[in-house]
């Protein structure tokens, strides 16, 4: 009896020897094959996501609205500091993305020029590179996508409930919530892919685009909280150009009372209106999407809110805050759900074994004014619009929790991917690549300041055309259609109050901003301003 069980003990012994030593082998030949395999790259991209509302990069906002699955990728990779944007709007900021070159090269100054789709993009060169590409959510380039193997697009600005989507050509509408319906296409995506191949996935939210509709879940978010206002909420624009006072971005002045803040039409009504027509038909728009169901819980959660706010009667600057608060809350519940998808994103990639060999970047097409100076939306050059966030994670390749405070820009965004896939980068883009930083290694002729360029006017908002330069210490801009200039001194004066244009201490200063600007020009090739703008 004991020597059956000796034997029974040797043999169950020696299979799990077996077994053990039979997953030691699988590992060894996942880990052999993995070694110098082409990594896969997620891009996951936003709308008008501002760096003060991602926890990770402090702020006022960081206690109150945390945005964990976003930190989550901060703490395991880098996140960029001082990453700006070449021309803070849509479809120009995406166009330079794709192409690696500023506006007046790829052909998209404002959102109303229809992208090429013929002109070389880094998807196309990812293909040629062998690489399978897809493309889910926020297009906003008006052609057909190309350069991607699969596409599945929001038509237009896109709708936050039941949106349509448009299936290589083919429309269709899906119920649901417009960040979570996105997330739902690129998993399904990453599943049926080719899993032979590398994968270069862009997942384009549509949030928190204006007009900041909260998910289901979300509707309710920070009802109870005072979000804090920025210090400079009610600027006077004194001692700045022109430009800052005749803008239309004000929270108080020029936000609708429907599309904007949710009120109802009869409320509307009896307040007088603050609506142009196409706001008027927009937010009736966004109404008749609702399922029954939905319409329920939207309105069992602002029936209330409404109703309080109707009959608190505010006036002056107790109506401006309130306005203000009701902005902030509808702009970082979207958040909230975006932030609750890259953790369904991040999930999926640890939980299929994607996630050693992927390098997920974070980002949105530029910064937004969260009330600083009053303001919300873009396309100045100040810091809040002009900077947004990049945030990059990539196993074993960067430094986890590392930070990096070099002069970055979405020009550089497609000469990283194809570096990042070991392809080639064509001479004509006219970014760099972000690798080397990503391994803590800043190259000796990193550029020292950036150039940057706004085209659109009058609509929307009413932004002065302009161009300048920052080197992160001094910001010079041109408002070129009414001649006036600006110098921002960033160290004294981080939310740029001042204007020191003018200052006599500061003239050597302008003089070399100048000379920086006349050579970025150069450089990048810029025509002349009185051609590359006409009203």
């Amino acid at each position: 009896m004991t020597k059956q069980l000796e034997r029974k003990s040797i043999i169950v012994t020696d299979n799990l020897l077996k077994k053990q030593y039979y997953l030691l082998f699988i590992v060894l030949m996942v880990s052999i094959n993995s070694i110098g395999a082409k990594p896969n790259i997620v891009f996951i991209f936003t709308d008008d996501h501002a760096t003060q509302a991602i926890s990770a990069y402090g702020g006022r906002l960081a206690d109150i609205a945390p945005t964990p699955n976003i930190d989550r990728l901060a703490d395991e990779g880098m996140r960029f500091d001082r990453c700006y944007v070449t021309n803070s709007i849509c479809a120009p900021s995406r166009a330079t993305i794709l192409t690696g070159k500023y506006s007046h090269i790829n052909g998209v100054i404002d959102n109303v020029i229809e992208f090429d789709g013929n002109q070389q993009t880094f998807p196309k060169l990812l293909q040629q590179a062998g690489y399978q590409t897809a493309l889910v959510g926020k297009w906003h380039l008006k052609s057909a996508p190309t350069g991607f193997d699969y596409w599945n697009i929001l038509p237009g600005q896109g709708q936050y409930y039941n949106p349509d989507f448009i299936e290589m050509g083919n429309i269709q509408r899906i119920e649901g919530y417009v960040t979570d319906v996105t997330t739902d296409i690129a998993l399904e995506w990453m599943e049926k892919r080719d899993k032979d191949k590398p994968f270069c996935l862009m997942i384009q939210q549509k949030a928190p685009h204006r007009n900041w509709m909260p998910g289901p879940k979300q509707l309710a978010l920070f009802d109870d909280v005072e979000i804090p206002m920025p210090d400079n909420f009610f600027d006077n624009y004194e001692n700045r150009s022109s430009a800052a006072s005749t803008q239309e971005m004000e929270i108080d002045k020029f936000m609708w009372w429907g599309h904007d803040f949710k009120l109802p039409q009869w409320m509307i009504d009896e307040l007088g209106g603050n609506f142009d027509e196409w706001a008027k038909e927009a937010w009736k728009n966004d109404n008749e999407r609702f399922t029954a169901e939905q319409k329920a819980v939207w309105d069992n959660a602002y029936n209330p809110k409404n109703e309080r706010f109707f009959k608190s009667q505010l006036k002056s600057k107790e109506l401006a805050k309130w306005k203000y608060q009701r902005y902030m809350k509808e702009y970082l519940r979207c958040i909230a759900s975006v932030d609750e998808n890259v953790g369904r994103v991040l999930d999926y990639l640890e939980r299929c074994g994607l996630k050693e060999n992927t390098i997920i970047i974070y980002s949105s097409d530029q910064g937004f004014f969260l009330g600083e100076h009053g303001w919300f939306d873009k396309r100045f050059m100040y810091e809040e619009s002009f900077r947004t966030p990049l945030i990059a994670s990539w196993p074993g390749q960067i430094k986890e929790g590392s930070v990096n405070t070099d002069l970055v820009s979405n020009l550089d965004f497609a000469q990283t991917f194809l570096d990042i896939a070991g392809a080639g980068q064509p001479e004509d883009m006219q970014g760099s690549s972000l690798k080397p930083l990503m391994f803590g290694n800043t190259p000796e002729n990193w550029r020292k300041s950036v150039y940057y360029h706004y085209y659109e006017y009058p609509k929307w908002c009413r932004i002065q055309p302009h161009e300048g330069i920052s080197n992160g210490h001094y910001k010079l801009i041109y408002f070129y259609k009414i001649g006036e200039w600006e110098l921002f001194d960033l160290e004294r004066d981080p939310y740029e109050m001042k204007n020191e244009y003018s200052n006599p201490e500061y003239s050597s200063i302008v003089s070399k901003m100048k000379n920086e600007l006349a050579q970025l020009r150069k450089d990048y090739k810029v025509p002349p301003l009185e051609t590359n703008y006409k009203n």
